[in-house]
């Protein structure tokens, strides 16, 4: 099992340092990495805890391929998120956006009172994506970090693996998350159980989930609680996709980290 083990965990986890070696620490280049997920319904087959897990394991594998001396801390994640357009189904633990808010702002400003300069917020559930990009203007106003977002999809690490169709509308408990979830804790996902649900857009139009955009909840889009074709899973495909996301995670990772918000200026 990833967790605990390996460079995230082992030898950059910041909550394993003392209170001393967090003070003496240099901390004007250090980056910090909060991944924040969400525990909701991901459909008949896999567990409610998807995208936190997901998202620990992603930092997990990132991390296996930073530099030693890399100036990137992570800490633990935000397991719940602001997931209220599930909340319809059983097992949906969600946070209000409000309470969201004030978590992030809480963590945040620990982070600064510790002497720390830059916040990464790690997103793994969409439905925290908007209420994270406010915040990290908020943040970044009530404490002076820097602060950067990143979603694992801006890496476009699964684009190879999955065809058109899924790309447009398997947003949830779909190919990728299934496939991903088996290869990381296979016994959590119950194949058998796997659906293939895919959300119509009207033909006479050209919304979509990437643009055009509107407001749903999930019994809008679904009867499942599937967006997607879970029945495509396996988990070599969710290996696969992890070894390819790890190394391009870290080149980010080392960009966010050297980045100066002050050569903005001219």
């Amino acid at each position: 099992m990833f967790r605990y083990n390996g460079n995230a965990f082992d030898r950059r986890f910041l909550p394993r340092l003392t209170t001393r070696e967090i003070e003496v620490m240099p901390k004007d280049e250090v980056l910090v990495v909060l991944p924040v997920g969400a525990i909701e319904q991901h459909g008949p087959h896999m567990p409610v805890y998807t995208d936190t897990l997901l998202g620990e394991a992603l930092m997990a594998e990132a991390f296996e391929h930073l530099p030693e001396n890399a100036p990137i801390w992570l800490i633990p994640p935000i397991s719940y998120g602001k997931s209220t357009e599930h909340a319809e189904f059983p097992g949906t633990f969600t946070l209000s956006a409000q309470t969201l808010m004030m978590v992030l702002q809480d963590i945040a400003a620990s982070l600064a009172r510790s002497g720390f300069k830059k916040l990464l917020l790690f997103n793994t559930h969409g439905g925290n994506a908007d209420l994270l990009g406010m915040m990290s203007r908020e943040i970044r106003l009530s404490t002076g970090l820097a602060v950067y977002r990143l979603d694992p999809g801006a890496v476009r690490y699964s684009e190879s693996f999955t065809d058109d169709e899924e790309k447009a509308s398997g947003i949830h408990a779909g190919d990728v998350e299934t496939s991903l979830v088996m290869a990381v804790c296979p016994d959590w996902v119950h194949p058998e159980l796997a659906l293939r649900e895919m959300p119509k857009f009207p033909q006479s139009t050209s919304f979509s989930f990437r643009s055009k955009s509107f407001a749903w909840v999930m019994k809008d889009i679904s009867r499942s609680g599937i967006a997607g074709d879970a029945t495509k899973a396996n988990p070599e495909r969710g290996q696969a996709m992890l070894k390819k996301a790890g190394p391009l995670l870290a080149e980010a990772l080392l960009e966010i980290a050297a980045f100066d918000m002050g050569s903005m200026k001219e």
